[in-house]
């Protein structure tokens, strides 16, 4: 956790990438393709904290199908800036048996989070899975799995906003923000 004053310098001193139209027009369109897709098979979604919550927030009301809803709370990040081993807080539960579901996240990185969720929840018997991210990150180089419906491409940078943190603060924001490099 940082200081009040840190994180306005943090705010202060990072470059704006996306604006909040940009990031409403993301998530409507993200919406539209969940509809178009899963609008017949009645899904169990899955939001995963604490990253999600400010996408899967504004994603459900645009949803125009009945679901369901649970959450998933796994980390390869905490306080860092760089993933690191995976731990799991909430592991999807046994409700996602014979389910189709849908994960939302809020940034894929390179894929090993979303990737260990997937494998778990087929583990745990779905009937099919889908991934939703806010943003997928432009790393360069493979990832271990790709999303299914994506708001926006983000540039390879330390970004926060729309539930993206930085050290703990600024997931309020409503547009997208990168560190300076």
């Amino acid at each position: 956790m940082i200081s009040n004053s840190e994180a306005l310098d943090i705010l202060q001193q990072a470059d704006l990438i996306r604006t909040e139209h940009e990031v409403n027009g993301a998530v409507a369109g993200v919406a539209a393709a969940v509809n178009a897709a899963l609008a017949d098979v009645h899904p169990l979604v899955l939001s995963v904290m604490g990253g999600a919550v400010v996408f899967t927030g504004q994603l459900l009301p645009l949803l125009n199908f009945p679901l369901d809803f649970d959450y998933v709370h796994v980390s390869r990040y905490g306080s860092n800036r760089q993933g690191g081993e995976l731990h799991w807080k909430v592991e999807p539960r046994e409700n996602v048996r014979g389910r189709v579901v849908l994960v939302v996240d809020d940034i894929l990185d390179e894929g090993e989070t979303l990737a260990a969720i997937k494998q778990r929840v087929l583990e745990l018997g779905a009937a099919g899975f889908y991934s939703a991210v806010f943003a997928d990150k432009l790393i360069g180089r493979p990832k271990a799995m790709r999303a299914d419906f994506v708001g926006m491409e983000l540039p390879d940078r330390f970004v926060f906003g729309f539930g993206m943190d930085i050290h703990g603060a600024w997931r309020n924001l409503p547009a997208i923000y990168a560190v300076k490099e």
